[in-house]
């Protein structure tokens, strides 16, 4: 909206202040738009004492704002103007708000990082998977071996007992 620009250029922030719709088809009628430094901050207390967490206000009584209405030629007419604000146009890095085309760039660089994440993590997934086959057919092999050695062994063991025997002599 050019308003939001104008307050960028000039050195403030603006907020909507108000939106009236039509109760027919909801469709917007007329809006309010101010500098956010509009109005005084109202502390708010509740029966045990503080609900929030007392900050600094921003709000400094400002009045400057615009109202525009649409009119029945279908076309959007500025009914007030105040331009004057009562505090210095110096708008911070902080307060500064992106473009929605800037959010909009950054969504989308956003997307493209966990897009390529998502391809990294699953080439990940796919090496552990072959890691961990390679792995339990190893793990396989091995025991095989062992079980051919214990066998193996099983089978040699009655012919040693009967070849030490046999050394030693006739026990009775």
């Amino acid at each position: 909206m050019f308003y939001d620009d104008y307050s960028r250029r000039l050195g403030f922030v603006m907020r909507v202040m108000s939106c009236r719709r039509s109760e027919k088809d909801g469709r917007i009628l007329a809006r309010r738009f101010g500098c956010n430094k509009e109005g005084h901050c109202l502390s708010i207390r509740g029966k045990f004492g503080s609900v929030r967490k007392p900050r600094t206000s921003t709000r400094e009584g400002c009045k400057a704002m615009i109202h525009v209405k649409y009119d029945r030629s279908s076309k959007w007419v500025i009914t007030k103007f105040v331009k004057e604000h009562n505090h210095p146009l110096v708008v911070s890095p902080r307060e500064a708000r992106q473009t929605l085309d800037e959010k909009d760039k950054r969504i989308q660089e956003l997307t493209v990082e966990l897009r390529n994440k998502k391809r990294l993590c699953a080439a990940y997934k796919e090496q552990l998977d072959s890691f961990a086959k390679i792995v339990e057919e190893h793990s396989n092999r091995i025991a095989k071996k062992v079980e051919n050695v214990v066998n193996n062994l099983k089978e040699f063991e009655p012919i040693e007992l009967e070849l030490l025997q046999s050394k030693q002599g006739p026990l009775f």
